[in-house]
């Protein structure tokens, strides 16, 4: 497979098959649709795709020769994520944030599980406190849905390091992601009058920050919705807010209707009894953004201070780790 030439407006990929062995190459990515595409034309013993800058600064694909989707293994960047490593497009002005230093974060890491009632499992849990933190003394609490992912893949564990003394929850979620984190009642229960306690009793918290990308945020909403003092601020990232009317592409989901019903009931509601901060994210060319909007006005006109930052990528965990600083920095402070 040959390298992609990244221009200011556009790349261009070539793969070499001299003896005419592939049927079909296509390229697979998550910028537009179809996703699946579009497909390589055939050209002087190889096969070429022209595709157009988006806006964005950086793109994650994959090649896809004869049904076999691959990093491009004549591309040496690579992005990290829950479904294996992609390869990458930097385009120019593109910079990793300086916070990234590859250093341990340092601080204590703590394994451990909260028995759930509710749920009938436990929860798997990882306590993080910074160097400075003093034992029982109360802190700022970062509750993280994917925690694991966030951690590993946004570096999460990395921006909190360089702030003020706080404790962090790295949550897993106990079961079936899809239905735990899809609108589930019985998960928002547990995660508020079990979890969120049992945490207390380990970490003492002043304040606690919930934090969730994609079903992990719409989750985290979900749970502040049922429980408001739950969390004191929020910090959402590229929330799946799906709307009935709107993302019929989504419709295949299990838990469609039933996400779909929460963020109705959220975009008509007119007043909140419990106003927080709640911080917004979402890429420039996601098909969530619209609705990322929706939920943020919604939000503002119940009275939440609210800000949603687009940002120039897709979905995925390094665009999350992107945003972190200033922005959920910003909302520690």
């Amino acid at each position: 497979m040959g390298g992609p030439t990244v221009e200011h407006d556009a790349v261009r990929f070539r793969v070499e098959d001299p003896d005419g062995a592939f049927g079909a190459v296509c390229l697979c990515q998550e910028i537009r649709r179809p996703r699946h595409g579009p497909p390589f034309d055939q050209l002087d013993g190889g096969w070429e795709l022209e595709f157009a800058r988006p806006v964005v600064d950086r793109m994650e694909y994959l090649i896809d020769v004869d049904g076999h989707a691959a990093p491009d293994a004549d591309n040496p960047l690579r992005a990290p994520g829950t479904f294996g490593e992609k390869s990458v497009i930097e385009f120019p002005g593109y910079s990793a944030p300086a916070w990234l230093n590859g250093a341990d974060p340092g601080g204590t890491l703590v394994q451990t599980t909260i028995r759930s009632r509710v749920l009938g499992t436990e929860f798997p849990v990882t306590l993080w406190a910074s160097d400075d933190a003093r034992p029982r003394h109360a802190l700022p609490l970062v509750v993280a849905h994917d925690g694991t992912e966030y951690a590993r893949f946004a570096s999460l564990l990395h921006l909190l390091a360089g702030r003020a003394p706080l404790r962090a929850a790295l949550l897993d979620p106990p079961g079936d992601r899809a239905e735990d984190y899809s609108a589930s009642a019985r998960y928002a229960r547990a995660l508020s009058t079990e979890v969120l306690p049992a945490l207390h009793h380990q970490a003492p918290a002043t304040l606690r920050i919930g934090i969730g990308a994609s079903l992990g945020a719409l989750a985290m909403l979900h749970a502040q919705r049922l429980r408001p003092s739950s969390f004191g601020a929020l910090f959402l990232q590229s929330g799946s807010f799906f709307r009935q009317r709107f993302d019929r592409q989504e419709a295949g989901f299990s838990r469609f209707r039933r996400i779909a019903r929460f963020v109705g009931a959220v975009l008509a509601a007119t007043e909140t009894v419990a106003p927080i901060p709640v911080v917004m994210t979402c890429g420039a060319v996601e098909e969530n953004l619209p609705n990322n909007r929706a939920v943020a006005t919604a939000l503002a006109r119940q009275g939440h201070p609210v800000s949603l930052h687009v940002n120039r990528d897709a979905h995925n965990y390094v665009a999350w780790r992107d945003c972190l600083d200033p922005h959920l920095t910003r909302l520690l402070r």
